[in-house]
């Protein structure tokens, strides 16, 4: 879900000077010149990075809200410093469309990020809005993306002006959001997988809990059918670095949900049984005890007998599925915590 940022502000840049004469304030070369604005855009990418890390291993964007108005409030500051860089040998170009770039910086940390923020409140109670929040996070990162590309652009029309010669070679940071960007699109797209059969299922034990018998066997084909997508679509996806465990863990997880749908039978039986069986104890309580015959007394309590039996199997059915969908989910929770702890980068506060 996450894209690269800022391709080559997270490139180690490396300087040859053709012999330039010209000085602007402290900068002798025009390769310092870029170097300065470099070092300021790598420390602010770093800023990013450690609140993306955050975000990836566990901490929900509003627990880390602070370290987001962090990057804002960098960014501002970097903006200024830019701004009161003097133009290179009366060039403004580079400077100008640095501080544009920031400024667009700014809009997508302050106003996308913003809004992902609320969505995050909303995106547990339907998939629909799961689906929304991840799109909203793969669109700003498509915006870091373009805003970075055109600064790379400036970057390189910056040297070619002045006889400088780029060596760009991957970076750490560089590294890291690449890794960052591979991870998140594939435990993105494994999740949604999950989170569809997920809420599914929530809402077939819902169904159970209001004794909705035509709910229940609505939500229970749905759940049958998730699932059975969620398998065909799984079979297309091969795990960040060869690793196949979280594609594993959604695959245990949804043939579980399978099984409890085709289960819940128990609960539409015993649900339908009870129904019959309230109107023969209604009629039965309706007569008079002396006008009750032994073969009425007989009938009722056959059908006592067999209510119990239902509801007996309904009972330990429920049970199994409490006891067994609560381990199946929980495995999941720590294969994906622990595919995130291996595979997504960390990176150390600035």
């Amino acid at each position: 879900m996450y894209t690269s940022y800022g391709k080559m502000l997270l490139m180690a840049v490396f300087l040859i000077f053709h012999g330039t004469n010209a000085s602007a304030q402290s900068f002798e070369h025009a390769g310092q010149y870029l170097d300065y604005v470099n070092k300021a855009n790598s420390d602010l990418t770093a800023k990013y990075l450690f609140y993306l890390s955050a975000v990836s291993h566990g901490k929900s964007a509003r627990k880390v809200e602070k370290r987001r108005i962090e990057v804002i409030n960098a960014i501002n500051e970097t903006r200024y410093t830019v701004q009161s860089l003097p133009a290179w040998k009366g060039d403004r170009s580079f400077k100008d469309t640095t501080v544009a770039y920031l400024k667009l910086l700014y809009n997508v940390f302050n106003e996308d990020y913003g809004k992902i923020v609320n969505m995050e409140e909303i995106a547990e109670q339907s998939y629909d809005a799961m689906e929304a929040y991840m799109l909203a996070q793969e669109k700003a990162h498509e915006k870091l993306d373009e805003v970075a590309e055109r600064q790379n652009e400036t970057q390189r029309q910056f040297a070619a002006k002045n006889s400088i010669t780029l060596i760009e070679s991957t970076s750490e940071l560089g590294r890291k959001s690449d890794i960052v960007n591979q991870v998140m699109k594939h435990t993105n797209e494994v999740y949604l997988i999950f989170f569809k059969a997920y809420k599914q299922e929530s809402y077939l034990i819902d169904a159970v809990n209001r004794k909705n018998i035509v709910g229940i066997e609505q939500n229970k084909n749905a759940l049958i059918k998730f699932a059975d997508e969620g398998l065909e679509k799984l079979k297309g996806l091969r795990g960040y670095n060869n690793d196949g465990s979280l594609i594993a863990a959604c695959r245990n997880l949804l043939t579980y949900y399978r099984s409890e749908a085709g289960k819940m039978t128990a609960a539409s039986d015993y649900f339908l049984r009870e129904e019959e069986f309230n109107k023969i104890r209604k009629q039965f309580e309706s007569q008079p005890s002396s006008k009750r015959t032994q073969q009425d007394i007989d009938q009722y309590n056959n059908a006592v007998n067999n209510i119990n039996a239902v509801l007996n199997t309904f009972n330990n059915t429920m049970k199994e599925i409490a006891k067994e969908g609560a381990s199946k989910l929980n495995e999941w929770n720590k294969v994906y915590s622990k595919y995130m702890d291996e595979h997504m980068p960390r990176q150390q506060r600035q």
